[in-house]
C-alpha cells in the first residue's frame, strides 16, 4: 500500500465531507444517540477492519467516537484509509 499524495487525498475526500485531515491522519468525531449505539457502530466496524486488515486509531466516550485512520506500513493516508472511512460512513448512515 502506498501513501497518498496531498491532491490524491482533497480529491478523495470530496466524497467524505465530514472528515478532515488533522495531525497527518483522516480524521471525524461521530455522535450517536447513546453508548450501546456507539458500541454498536464500533463492534461493527471492528469486523469491517479485520476483513480489510486495516485498524483504526479510536476512542469512545459514551455517545462519541473518534476516528482517525492512517496506513502506518505506507507512511501516511492511503486508499485503505479511505475504504475504511466510506465503509464507516454507510454504516453510521444506518443507526442514526
Amino acid at each position: 500500500m502506498t501513501k497518498l499524495g496531498e491532491s490524491k487525498i482533497n480529491e478523495l475526500l470530496k466524497q467524505l465531507p465530514k472528515w478532515a485531515i488533522s495531525s497527518g491522519k483522516l480524521h471525524r468525531e461521530y455522535k450517536f444517540e447513546d453508548f450501546s449505539t456507539a458500541f454498536a457502530f464500533m463492534a461493527a466496524m471492528a469486523t469491517a477492519a479485520e476483513k480489510l486488515n486495516h485498524h483504526p486509531e479510536w476512542s469512545n466516550v459514551y455517545n462519541r467516537v473518534v476516528v482517525d485512520l492512517t496506513t502506518h506500513d505506507a507512511g501516511g493516508i492511503s486508499q485503505k484509509d479511505f475504504d475504511l472511512a466510506l465503509q464507516m460512513e454507510a454504516f453510521a448512515a444506518k443507526l442514526t
